[in-house]
């Protein structure tokens, strides 16, 4: 198993377990079938219209809308579906930031445009060795870009270290969690799934201290780190859910 070390911009470190070839040739081919599906869609939607002055300009207008589909596909799906495409989120992969947040639009662009250098200039041989042989299963693209490719199901399950609805008359402990993003939140959660697999303390204790300096909260003496973030976890799902409501 493949893992990659990213330091996050709250400096902890979190080990990611790394998308691997298969999968990601996988999702590729997944991509490539939806195409192949809509092409047929169109081609019988031709035959039933057969050919006139009217239906050649429409069917000129598919194919220009199918070529742009298809040029832009992957940019569209990465940048709308947080570093997916259909075929990835079938797969469970998704890019990442090296530094471990969610991509900008520069750096989704820079994947997109040097897919030309990773498979279509070099028919996608330079994108499959460079994944292969790279510290951090990068092509090109990713290089450049600052990104790389992971897995999205941990191996420790979500209900381990996140938790259900409360009742409405549940009191937070720490209302300043309000304060916190949904970014902020899925970092702790990947600190807690670290820890449970490594069993690494200092991360639980780092990530604790960055939340209680952030929003000012001092947890009473009884609350240890990891209960500490987990009600963080709670506190914060309570409060947005209940802001929905109203």
């Amino acid at each position: 198993m493949q893992t990659i070390k990213i330091t996050t911009t709250q400096n902890i470190d979190i080990d990611y377990e790394v998308a691997g070839l298969g999968e990601r040739i996988v999702a590729y081919l997944i991509d490539i079938g939806l195409f192949v599906v809509i092409l047929i869609a169109a081609l019988i939607t031709m035959g039933v219209i057969g050919r006139s002055s009217s239906s050649e300009v429409f069917i000129g207008v598919l194919l220009i809308i199918y070529a742009v589909l298809f040029v832009f596909y992957d940019l569209v799906c990465e940048i709308a579906m947080n570093g997916q495409s259909v075929g990835k989120r079938i797969m469970k992969i998704k890019v990442i930031s090296l530094d471990g947040t969610r991509p900008r639009f520069g750096q989704y662009l820079l994947r997109w445009l040097f897919r030309i250098v990773d498979f279509s200039l070099t028919g996608n041989l330079c994108g499959l060795i460079c994944i292969a042989v790279s510290d951090n299963a990068q092509r090109v693209g990713d290089m450049v870009a600052g990104t790389t490719l992971i897995k999205t199901s941990p191996r420790t399950k979500m209900n381990n270290i996140t938790f259900k609805p409360e009742a409405d008359d549940y009191q937070p402990v720490f209302s300043a969690a309000a304060r916190l993003s949904e970014q902020d939140i899925e970092l702790i959660g990947e600190v807690i799934n670290n820890y449970i697999k490594s069993r690494n303390n200092v991360l639980v204790y780092n990530m604790a201290q960055r939340i209680k300096d952030l929003l000012g909260v001092s947890p009473p003496p009884e609350m240890n780190d990891m209960l500490f973030l987990q009600t963080i976890i709670k506190d914060y799902s309570h409060i947005i859910a209940q802001a929905d409501v109203l």
